[in-house]
């Protein structure tokens, strides 16, 4: 399951104008996209809307100050399916209590779309691991993976993708529903951005909107039924 997860997976806003649709919460999706040849993968992502630069850190904060999520992308890389991955560590907080530790997995094609092929998730309490439920990886026990953001994601408004695929474990989908918005967050205020719907089959009422700046990458995601519960970008800490 993707995060803000952001990267799935955390306001003041400004001229953000959005719109808040319902979205759909049915238990079907579209197919997974194929996935292209290893050697037509880049070495690097790269794609301004979802840069994943090693050594790069983001943090994040929920509006009400008691949840903050820390994304850091790694040196070391992984390799799935022959395609060699950069590998993020997500970790969530509750009032400073470590509650999610996920280590993702993502690379970009040649044409700049980027692919999210895994994701190894631990749900904590009291610091110990009771849950590793939404973990999978591309290519074991039939999972696929999927597109997390296209290489121009303003040719796509409108049209669901998967985002992932491992049958009741992972089936989080979305759709490009706006592009060129202007946002404020704590980090800063943004233009040119895109905002997407995201929603899971298997949660009824899952569906949030996130923001993506060029750039920048996630800057603000919400629910659509609870626009008011923002995690929004608080600082960019460069390699």
């Amino acid at each position: 399951m993707t995060n803000t997860h952001l990267l799935k997976p955390l306001m003041a806003v400004g001229a953000l104008g959005l719109i808040w649709s319902c979205g759909g919460d049915d238990a079907t999706g579209p197919n997974p996209s194929p996935l292209p040849d290893p050697e037509s993968f880049e070495e690097t992502v790269t794609n301004p809307f979802f840069p994943l630069t090693p050594g790069s850190t983001r943090f994040y904060e929920s509006s009400d100050g008691a949840e903050t999520n820390t994304v850091e992308v790694l040196s070391e890389t992984r390799t799935i399916l022959g395609i060699s991955t950069t590998i993020v560590h997500d970790q969530v907080f509750d009032d400073g209590e470590l509650i999610e530790d996920t280590f993702d997995w993502y690379a970009q094609d040649s044409e700049g779309n980027v692919w999210y092929l895994g994701e190894d998730s631990k749900e904590l309490e009291n610091g110990q691991v009771v849950s590793t439920e939404g973990s999978w990886e591309a290519g074991v026990d039939g999972a696929q993976a999927g597109i997390v953001m296209w290489a121009d994601p303003a040719a796509h408004i409108g049209e669901e993708y998967r985002q992932e695929f491992a049958e009741g474990e992972a089936e989080d989908v979305a759709k490009v529903v706006a592009a060129g918005e202007s946002v404020t967050v704590p980090f800063g205020s943004f233009s040119g951005c895109i905002r997407t719907e995201d929603r899971n089959p298997l949660e009824s009422g899952s569906t949030e909107n996130k923001v993506y700046c060029p750039d920048v990458g996630t800057v603000l995601e919400f629910p659509v039924e609870s626009p008011t519960e923002r995690t929004e970008l608080v600082d960019f800490v460069g390699p």
